[in-house]
């Protein structure tokens, strides 16, 4: 092995080593910060890039998941076999999904302002198990 091929490998080996503990330090890190972000409110960044990139995919993975065989898909599959003008139909389910998931948004965006998260959890999963008795007191008292 020549001089200049046993240096290069040297080198590479500190930088290799250097390299390794700066990764663990930026994992230390980035542990601590996950730990600081769970109780703050999501940083924005770049439209579609990172953190908005997660809360796009989670969004929409759940609203589709959500939608899937309700009653509003029901109603349009109606509409547009009925209609024969299936385009107009989808444009106006759409139309009406957009608004209302808007109106939602901004019903967040402001209960969000007012009231903490941890509130609203409960709110929601109260309100859900309230709804949840009635209609299993309606169905089995009829």
């Amino acid at each position: 092995m020549s001089l200049q091929s046993a240096s290069q490998s040297s080198s590479s080996s500190v930088l290799q080593i250097a390299s390794t503990e700066d990764e663990s330090e930026l994992g230390a890190s980035a542990s601590q910060s996950a730990s600081q972000l769970s109780s703050e409110p999501l940083p924005a960044v770049s439209p579609l890039g990172g953190t908005n990139l997660k809360v796009f995919l989670s969004t929409f993975l759940t609203i589709f998941l959500a939608e899937l065989g309700d009653k509003t898909q029901l109603t349009t599959l109606l509409l547009a076999a009925k209609s024969h003008a299936p385009w107009i139909v989808f444009a106006g389910a759409g139309t009406a999904l957009v608004i209302t998931s808007l109106l939602g948004v901004w019903l967040g965006c402001w209960l969000a302002r007012r009231i903490s998260a941890k509130t609203l959890e409960t709110a929601a999963g109260v309100l859900l198990l309230l709804i949840s008795a009635q209609l299993f007191w309606e169905v089995f008292h009829l």
